[in-house]
């Protein structure tokens, strides 16, 4: 699947791809460290790596080959990955009645950031959901990440739901 995002006027292009089993194993690593750091903020640090690996464990039992899973690495116009990302079916619905699909997680490389593939990305992930029947796109964003909530924002997405928490 192709795209092209616009962000601070530089249009980019990439084309999605299914990872390789190393591409899994780094963004694995990488998605549940940062899930981990999340969680840590409101629980001890085991107990949050023992939820991310159960939540691993559960939406992907079969790694890459986990049905209804996208996991996807971006390549742009040179053929470099500039990021990648993971959509599969909305986890809020019922299987086989959903009309909606989920991005679990969407990563710009770090030397790639902050010109225009993030919203690249999630261009070609839409594209790639409509044509596999879906309607809508939903997706969690964490409070701290200010560029991923911007980049939603500009790409249409709205608050579907808040949780807010304070420590007591």
């Amino acid at each position: 699947m192709e795209a092209y995002g616009d962000d601070d006027m530089t249009a980019q292009y990439v084309t999605l791809r299914t990872m390789t089993a190393e591409e899994y194993r780094a963004a694995t690593e990488q998605r549940e460290a940062e899930s981990v750091r999340v969680l840590s903020s409101a629980m001890p640090e085991e107990l949050a790596r023992e939820r991310v690996a159960h939540g691993t464990a559960k939406y992907l039992p079969d790694g890459l080959e986990t049905a209804g899973h996208h996991l996807l690495t971006a390549e742009n116009a040179r053929g470099e990955a500039v990021g990648n990302a993971w959509v599969g079916p909305d986890p809020s619905q019922a299987a086989g009645t959903a009309r909606s699909a989920w991005l679990y997680d969407l990563n710009v490389f770090a030397d790639y950031r902050r010109r225009g593939y993030g919203t690249a990305i999630l261009a070609a992930v839409e594209k790639l959901i409509a044509a596999e029947g879906q309607s809508t796109l939903g997706l969690n964003v964490v409070s701290d990440n200010a560029a991923a909530i911007a980049l939603y924002e500009r790409s249409g997405y709205a608050v579907a739901s808040m949780v807010m928490r304070k420590q007591v």
